[in-house]
Formats: C-alpha cells, structure tokens, sequence
C-alpha cells in the first residue's frame, strides 16, 4: 500500500499527550555532575571550532534569533525587488495558490505514468525494479501530500492553505484508487514469487516489498469482492466515527453550582467572574475546574467537581463503543482476532499479548515509586489536619501543596528562563550534534517567496563528511492565528535518485527535480535532501528590550522536536518508504525522548546556557532544583499512562463484538486493578481519551519509547553525554537506518545486548523492567 506519512506521528507526542497530563523525564543530577559540568563552565570557550567560517556561523546562528537587527539584515534577500521569485520550499510551481494545482497535476501525470509501467511489468528486468519504482510512486505522491498537508494547517494566507487543501485532495482520493485496485498488488506479489528477483533485491528492497505488501493485505486488496466493499464500508465508517469522537468530547453535566463560600483557596478574580448572585457556575471542561481542584480547599466540593469531570456524556460513550465494534469487526473480516492484532503486526511488539506483558512489567517496576508518592501526599493531608485516607479527587489538591513548599525556599523558575534565549539554546543544540555526530546548523538567506512568513529561520545542515545533507525550516515565534502545539513535520523524505531514474528523467524531457534541495554524498550517489519545518510558538516578549528567553520546559520542548528532525537527517537509507520516522509507532519516538536527556545534562547545558545580560553560566544548582520540582509526581503520572495503554489494549481486543460489551466497566475493572487512587464509581473517563482513534491498539508506544530511551541514556551517553564515541554508536546502530532495520536488531546493536535482537515476548518484558528509571 502506498503510504503518506500518518498524520498522528507528524504532531509532537508531548503535545498530543498533554490532556492526560503526561510528565517529562527528570533525572537526578548527581553531585559529581554538578562538580564536572561547573568545571567545564568556568573552561569554557564561546567559540566551540577550529574552522573560521564554523565559528562566524556559530555566532550568526545565536544572532539571528536572538538579534533583530541582526535578522533583518541577514534575511534583506528575501525583501529585494531584484532577486527573482522562488516558489516555498524553493519548489519552482509553489508561487501562486494556483501553482498547487499545476504542481498536484504534474506529479498525477508521472505518477500514472508509473502506475503503468509498474502493471505491465513482466520480464525478469522489469520485475527487479518494482519495488523501487513502488518506491518512487509513493515518494511522488507524498511529495504532494506531506508538504500539501503542512501547508494547509500552517499558512496564514486563505487562498494558499486553500490550495494547499485542494492539492491534498487530489492526491490523496488518488492514492485511495491505488490501494483498492489489484493491479500494484499483483504485480508485486508477482515479484516476490519470482525466486531469482528477490535473490537480487538488497535488504533495504526486501524490507520495503515486505512493508508494503502486509500494508496491500491490511487493506483488504486481496479479498474475495464482497468482502473488499464490506471492508470499505466499515473503513469509512470508522473514518466518520473518529472525528466525531475526538470532537464530540464533553461531560455529562457541563456546569456544577455552589454557593461562592464553597470555593475558598480559589483565585478570587476567577471566582468573581464565574459568580451570579452568589452562586458559582463552575464549568467541568477547561482551566476553571482544573483550577478548583488544585486549590479548593473544601475536599467535598473537589470529589464533585472530579466526578462530573470525569463522567462522559452518555453520546460519547455510544460512539466509542460503536467505533470499537467497528474495529473489531474489520479485524475479524482480514483474518484477525481482534483490531489489536492488526495494529501490531508490523510494530516491534508484533502481538496484543507481547504488549500486555510489557505494561504489566512496567507495572510492576513502576509500583514502589508510585506508592512512595502517594504515601507522600497521604502524610501532606494527614499534616494538614484530615486523617482520611487520600482520594483520586486530594491528588492534584494536595500536589499542589507540596510543590508550593519547596518553591517557597527556592529562586523563582522563572530566574532560570535568563539563561536560555533561543538564540543560546539553538547554538547549544548545533553544538552538541557537532560533538556527537560531526554536523552543523548553518543559516542561510531565504529568497523572496521562500517561507510561509518573515519570521521563519532557514537552517542548512552541513555534514563534516557528506556536506549538506538536510534543510530544516525554523517557525518558532508566536503570532497570531498560528496553531500553539509543538509540531514537527517532514514536508519531503530523503530518497536516493539513481542514475538510471535521472537519466530517464532526462531523456524523457521530464526531469522530477522540482527546484527543492538535494546533493551528492561523500559516495558519489545523489539524494533529495529531507525537508523538515520544525513549529513552536513561543512569547516574542519586548525584542527593544531582551531576546526571546524560554523557560526550562520550552527548552526541553525544542529539545524533543529536534530530536525528531535528527532522525530525518541522519538516516542514511535509499528508499523513501524507510526514510528517517518512516518507522515502527513504537520505535519513532525514541530518538527525541533521548533529547529530552540532554537536555536535563549539566555537561550539555555547560555548552551554551549563559545569560543573556552578563554573559556568565548557569548555576547547575537551579537545574537540579527544577528537576527535583518536576520529578515528584513522575512515578504517579507514568502510572496513569499504564493503566490508559492497558485500557487502549483491552477495548481494542475482541471484547467489543460481545453481546454485553460495556466500556464503563471495562475502565473500572482495569483502574481498580491498577490504579492507587481509584477513580469514583459512576465515572466514564474513557470518553474523554480521545487517542483511542488516533492511537488504536499503539498508545503503549510512548511508554515503551521511555523506557528505552532512558535506558539508552544510562548505558551509553549519562558517564559522557558529549563524547563522539556514543553518538557514533548511536548514529551507527539507530538513526542511520531510519525504519529500514528491525529496532530491536538496532537497540541490541547500541546497548551489546544481542539477546534482544530477535525481540518477543521476553524481550518486552525485559524492557518493562526498564521502567524503574521512569520512576
């Protein structure tokens, strides 16, 4: 099956998993870390290369964020009258809304063009290239789709996000008629039945034949007819269901009322404005119930408040469940016991059942941490007067408590946000890549019609061996109408263009370079270059005054999402479909959750966290106060993701397709036999967790990234995060093969653990056992 990039993965998973109140990592910063990175402080050099021209480049990429001046002068190019008109992205047809069209056409023309060729492939020749030319149809097809797709919910002009969404449109409907035609199937199940083709294929190829014949099956292009437009139908159903789900979400009661002396420990301003004649209409959706219970001081009013907001509406719950029958019943129709089957067939957990003993081993290593916080908050309640025992209404309550405590001794956070402008925190990140992998963030002028707004940055990524191997796009300033979330998008994969397809191109007078970056490696091959736009939306402040400063939370965040890009940059495959996060679900992520470790690195921040004013470094001892601050509720956290994984697993078994199927019970028997804190009886959450759609069957992934992530962390980089040698293993053993290479033979590979190579059962237990250092 022909694939674009799936949409859930291209938004950042801290932002998708924000409404369940995910905690980030915090590892404790030992004091001989302290010690070491205060050393390398005080050594430490502004000017981080020997180059010249790296140096200046250095200092200008501080600059141009940092600096408006600076930019304005830097980016006078994009402003002349005189330099020619480029297309976004340097795409030569994107001038114009109407150039979306003229671009969308042109790549249908090529693309049934190999929809031809690849059909009527016969002779041992031709049947060799099937899979890279199913390759090349699918790269020209998402060219459209992906950047079509980014443009649309990004561009602040109308008529291009438009257009954007017209192209996107075209290509797409077309993509659909290629999965549910026989005609690419048979073709390449043709191939692979050929003995003699497959022994000539490379292991890349024969990873992408695989990929792409169990995604042909997935799509029930090999069923009987009756069967295919039964699955059609159901597949279409499910697409209406999800949305409404997602955006149906709501409680069953919308407002709760009490007398305005009821609410004492609320912020007075919000009460006042919720107040009429003395009576509080507090709703249970957003900011103001979320307010009520961290600070009511009433524990009577915070068991109703949390009730109501976790009791769905009765609506909710009948679209969900009709959305899990659905699921299951298509499963069932391709062969599969349950949606779950489906899902995880081509995931490193490969089976429902290697998922549920991964969570039940993260369970288990999760547990004393967990008790050990709620023993904490159970002795904050008893201190404070109440000998009750603590309720699933007291937590955020008396969380709340504890963290005013200790900020009450300590420096505002806010102190910390002094020594991170985004000038200094993109310099720290180009530093530390030069250090573990040899590559560089060197900006460059953007030419008039280039970007999508004045403010967007244009990073070069220069290899020190391969030369420019990447273009990342820098939207990281607030503005207006822009979407807040934290996103990363890959507008273009890598793909290596052959000599043979170029001089094709050529002859047939229909060359697909389209005016977008590619080069030529150190190996003489040429590539398109993966184009990446990276979005943040963070507070400009007063520029006349100080620089933008980001506070440690955005930091990690920025942190994150280049991780995502590194994949991108560093993958080192040929084909489009194994390109950089063209990967396992449970493997994406691991690459910017190890970022996040980096980013909590004393030695890593000595590289570029200074002030902005004087000049001088961070004291390491705000760090570790931070991550203490932001540790104290991460095992509880962690544990609320476990029971939502195992209840994501549950609902996606064949459970829906019982006669008395029933969600609500579902959730309350996994919640009594996981949870510490019980939710209330009556409650129906499960309205509310609205990645049962996006996630189906993979919502364990983020979990299971973490745990691998920090272990990657403790065995590789923790003793010396800047050390080349770990980033070379890492590089060699994980990112340069983006999704072309099973990941558990990459993480034996970069962990010298060669038992888990061929993963299982007993492998994902192994890495539940992980889970400890989650807390």
């Amino acid at each position: 099956m022909i694939r674009a990039l799936p949409r859930s993965w291209t938004l950042c998973s801290r932002c998708l998993l924000k409404n369940v109140q995910t905690r980030r990592l915090a590892t404790a910063v030992e004091p001989s870390a302290l010690s070491l990175a205060a050393a390398t402080a005080r050594a430490y050099s502004p000017t981080v290369h020997t180059n010249p021209a790296a140096a200046k480049e250095d200092r200008t990429l501080r600059d141009i964020f940092d600096n408006p001046e600076v930019w304005k002068a830097f980016n006078a190019k994009s402003h002349a009258p005189t330099v020619p008109r480029t297309g976004l992205f340097q795409n030569k047809d994107l001038t114009s809304p109407a150039g979306f069209q003229t671009y969308a056409n042109r790549t249908l023309k090529k693309a049934q063009a190999l929809v031809a060729k690849i059909v009527n492939a016969q002779s041992l020749e031709e049947l060799l290239h099937v899979v890279r030319d199913l390759d090349r149809l699918s790269d020209l097809l998402c060219r459209v789709i992906d950047m079509a797709d980014f443009v649309r919910s990004t561009h602040p002009t109308q008529s291009i996000a438009v257009a954007a969404h017209e192209a996107y449109g075209l290509m797409y409907e077309y993509m659909n008629i290629l999965n549910t035609t026989t005609g690419l199937y048979s073709t390449l199940k043709r191939a692979l039945e050929n003995q003699e083709v497959v022994e000539q294929l490379s292991d890349e190829e024969k990873t992408v034949a695989r990929i792409l014949y169990k995604d042909f099956e997935k799509s029930g292009i090999n069923l009987p007819a009756t069967a295919r437009k039964r699955f059609v139908e159901l597949s279409n159903r499910i697409a209406e269901l999800g949305p409404e789900f997602v955006n149906g979400m709501a409680p069953q009661k919308s407002v709760l009322k009490f007398p305005s002396s009821k609410l004492h420990g609320m912020d007075p301003l919000i009460v006042r404005e919720l107040t009429n004649k003395g009576t509080v209409a507090l709703p249970t959706i957003g900011m103001p119930a979320t307010h009520a219970l961290r600070m009511v001081e009433d524990e009577d009013v915070r068991k109703e408040v949390y009730l109501a907001c976790h009791t769905s509406s009765n609506k909710q719950l009948e679209i969900l469940e009709e959305m899990l029958r659905t699921r299951a019943e298509l499963a069932q129709l391709v062969g599969c016991e349950s949606y779950a089957e489906v899902a995880l067939g081509d995931k490193m957990a490969r089976s429902p059942e290697a998922v549920l003993k991964f969570l039940n081993a993260l369970s288990e290593a999760n547990k004393p941490a967990a008790v050990s916080e709620k023993n904490i908050l159970q002795s904050i309640k008893r201190e404070l007067g109440n000998d009750t025992e603590l309720q699933a209404w007291d937590k955020d309550y008396y969380s709340t408590r504890l963290i005013q405590a200790i900020r009450s001794h300590h420096r505002s956070p806010d102190f910390l946000s002094s020594y991170f402008s985004l000038g200094t925190v993109m310099q720290g990140l180009s530093r530390l890549l030069t250090r573990l992998y040899g590559v560089r963030f060197v900006p460059r002028e953007t030419s008039p019609g280039e970007t999508w707004n004045d403010d967007v940055r244009r990073l070069d990524i220069l290899d020190e061996s391969d030369g420019h191997i990447a273009v990342v796009y820098c939207d990281l300033f607030e503005r207006r109408g822009k979407n807040p979330n934290p996103a990363h998008f890959t507008v273009r994969c890598s793909r290596e263009i052959t000599d043979e397809e170029y001089l094709e191109s050529a002859l047939s007078g229909d060359r697909e370079d389209d005016g977008m970056a590619s080069a030529r490696r150190a190996d003489g091959k040429l590539y398109q270059l993966p184009t990446i736009a990276l979005i943040c939306d963070f507070s400009r402040g007063d520029p006349s005054k100080r620089p933008t400063l980001l506070n440690f939370r955005e930091v990690q965040t920025l942190f994150h999402e280049m991780g995502h890009a590194v994949h991108s940059i560093l993958g080192r495959t040929s084909l489009h479909n194994v390109s950089g996060t063209r990967c396992a679900t449970d493997w994406a992520e691991l690459p910017s959750v190890l970022m996040e470790h980096f980013a909590q690195s004393p030695a890593v921040l000595s590289l570029f966290a200074r002030h902005y004013e004087s000049d001088e470094p961070l004291p390491m001892h705000l760090i570790a106060d931070r991550l203490h601050q932001e540790s104290l509720a991460d095992a509880t956290e962690t544990r609320g993701q476990i029971i939502l994984a195992l209840l994501d697993q549950h609902y996606h078994s064949a459970l829906p397709l019982s006669r008395d199927f029933n969600s609500t019970a579902v959730f309350h028997e996994i919640d009594r036999a996981y949870a510490l804190l019980p939710a209330g009886e009556g409650t129906s959450w499960q309205g509310f967790f609205g990645h049962l759609y996006s996630y189906g069957a993979t919502y364990y992934a983020y979990l299971f990234d973490r745990a691998i992530a920090a272990k990657v962390w403790k065995d590789v980089f923790e003793a010396e995060p800047t050390r080349r040698e770990g980033g070379e293993k890492f590089k060699e053993e994980v990112l340069k093969w983006g999704g072309s290479r099973n990941g558990w033979k990459c993480l034996a590979g970069v962990l010298g653990r060669r038992e888990l190579e061929e993963g299982g059962e007993r492998a994902m237990v192994e890495v539940g056992r992980w889970g400890s250092d989650l807390k």
